[in-house]
């Protein structure tokens, strides 16, 4: 059975729904944050920020507004790693802890391989990695072009200089070096840039590599792999698009969605004192809240073991561990089911929100 304690001491369960409500529906502006739950989770928190009239932020929004905001204001060329297993025969890394970020990228690339589709079919892919960690790159033939990561910027931006023809001023040796990566560029049948917006890369780097991507396909083929955010947030941002039309950081106040990076990001509303009581979701890892503000009243759902020791806490299962769960997959690009591998009786994020939904006084906000 789940568990469920109020500053760290248990409670029935019953109780606990009751007391979430309680202290959810009786703020003048609540917060949904951390947000770490699979497709179903997603959409009830959501739901109760949109009753409650509150605002909804997931953990990792930061990392995907990067590239909402290129995709927004610039456009972006993207693929699904399937796709680009099977057919780029240039793949270019770009940044640090990829490999760390999504794990089974190089299995799932495939970048020891040649391409099996295409008119380079069989012959050797070409590797290229800007700024990797240290040893990072040790387990894949990949040409490392050493940089930090305040230095990747202005790599892509020799290599679409290049690429154009344009000079750049450099000393000459530098110049060969970016010319010879240019060649290889622009003598791709079938590009691929992988990038995370979580290695720190910022939304103006990425329009950059975009950019070099938009020039290149005026000859060849080129296109990316963005690497989504933790805990699940490339598929929160799918539900909150299709539920709302925006992404996360979109607040219900004046009984509407608005979409604001700044005013409804879940830190500065707690610091801040907007937002007085907080619904905190980790379900895949338990990770903790960020902001610094300790006296907020707190409701806590997170997995067995990582119990806080303030506020109320609720045990849920992990999506695709305890319980079967409809995730985002990196692999495909596409949202799909991931079977329960240590079935358990802990209760989904969903079924949790529907409780406290369910105790909810009439005389709150709707």
């Amino acid at each position: 059975m789940s568990k469920a304690t109020l500053d760290g001491k248990a409670i029935a369960l019953e109780d606990a729904y009751r007391q979430a409500a309680r202290i959810l529906g009786g703020a003048n502006f609540p917060l949904v944050a951390g947000l770490g739950a699979d497709v179903p989770g997603a959409r009830a928190a959501i739901l109760l920020a949109e009753r409650l009239r509150g605002a909804f932020d997931h953990m990792a929004s930061s990392d995907s507004l990067v590239d909402l905001d290129v995709k927004r204001s610039f456009g972006m060329f993207t693929t699904t790693p399937n796709e680009a297993r099977v057919r780029s025969d240039v793949v270019v890394l770009v940044g640090p802890g990829l490999t760390r970020i999504w794990p089974g990228m190089l299995e799932r690339l495939a970048l020891g391989q040649p391409p099996r589709h295409g008119s380079q079919a069989g012959h050797p892919r070409k590797v290229i990695w800007i700024g990797p960690e240290p040893g990072e790159a040790a387990n894949v033939a990949a040409k490392v072009i050493p940089a930090a990561l305040h230095e990747i910027p202005g790599v892509l931006a020799a290599w679409r200089a290049r690429v154009g023809g344009r000079p750049v001023a450099l000393e000459n040796a530098k110049v060969e070096l970016i010319d010879g990566v240019a060649e290889t560029l622009k003598g791709a049948h079938f590009g691929c840039f992988v990038w995370a917006a979580a290695s720190g890369l910022d939304a103006l780097t990425v329009e950059m590599l975009q950019a070099l991507v938009t020039d290149l396909n005026v000859t060849t083929r080129f296109t990316g792999i963005h690497i989504g955010g933790r805990a699940g947030a490339s598929g929160v941002t799918q539900v909150a698009g299709w539920m709302t039309g925006f992404p996360p950081r979109t607040g219900f106040g004046r009984g509407y969605p608005e979409h604001d990076p700044w005013r409804f990001e879940a830190a500065r509303l707690v610091d801040s004192g907007e937002a007085d009581a907080a619904l905190w979701i980790s379900a895949f890892d338990g990770e903790r809240p960020p902001w610094s503000r300790g006296d907020i009243p707190l409701v806590t759902l997170a997995p067995a073991g990582a119990e806080p020791s303030r506020g109320l806490y609720i045990e849920v299962g992990k999506p695709g561990v305890t319980h079967d769960g409809v995730l985002m997959a990196q692999e495909t690009g596409g949202m799909t089911l991931r079977a329960a591998t240590a079935p358990s009786d802990a209760p989904t994020v969903a079924q949790v929100i529907d409780a406290i939904m369910a105790n909810v006084s009439e005389d709150a906000p709707c």
